[in-house]
């Protein structure tokens, strides 16, 4: 495991631990977290410990052609029972990923420092967010970095049943058409398996990272 200092620097790869663990320490400047995402790396951290940063082989991908798009889905979007939009309440979904509880997290990983350089690169257009709403409420949504034609996925969070679910479903239909090639998920979950997420070998990721990114 490397330290990392001032410099804008990451070690190669393959001096990460089996669970890719890569170095530890660094800053969150836009400059750092921007050749982070295009060197296949990403922070994550809890709030207690310093910045760690993660290259994961294999890598939990979702290529937006195989998107999966179960019948229960399918009619809860021909129902309109929510509203999707794109970078309408970056700061909202934001603060609700940081908030609302998950069973399998103790905590947050979304510090202020996160939210502080997030926001920033939001603001150079570099972070995005897409929401589901009902009626005028935000009920659930998620945030990520677009970089070229690849998607870095961070984090979502569901105030109703299906919610992010849709939110994310409707972004990748949305990014497809735009000529996105893969959404990066970084590490595997199940929810996103159902929706058609896979592993593939870091070596390929980063192969497809040099080339659309």
């Amino acid at each position: 495991m490397i330290i990392l200092d001032d410099r804008l620097y990451f070690p190669p790869l393959n001096s990460a631990d089996e669970e890719g663990l890569l170095a530890v320490g660094g800053d969150l400047s836009t400059e750092r977290l921007l050749l982070a995402y295009r060197s296949g790396i990403f922070p994550w951290y809890n709030e207690d410990q310093p910045i760690i940063w993660w290259s994961p082989d294999p890598r939990f991908v979702l290529f937006p052609s195989n998107l999966i798009v179960s019948k229960s889905m399918q009619k809860i979007v021909h129902q309109h029972r929510f509203r999707f939009t794109i970078n309408k309440a970056f700061t909202q979904v934001i603060q609700h990923c940081k908030n609302i509880p998950r069973k399998e997290q103790h905590g947050t990983w979304i510090t202020p420092a996160i939210q502080n350089a997030y926001t920033k690169l939001h603001q150079q257009g570099y972070a995005i967010s897409a929401e589901a709403w009902m009626g005028e409420e935000l009920v659930g949504g998620l945030y990520g970095v677009r970089l070229g034609n690849i998607f870095f996925g961070e984090s979502m969070f569901s105030k109703v049943s299906n919610a992010s679910k849709f939110a994310f479903i409707q972004y990748v239909k949305q990014l497809q058409s735009e000529g996105v090639v893969l959404v990066d998920c970084q590490v595997y979950t199940e929810h996103l398996e159902s929706l058609g997420a896979e592993m593939i070998p870091r070596n390929d990721f980063i192969q497809i990272l040099k080339k659309h990114c």
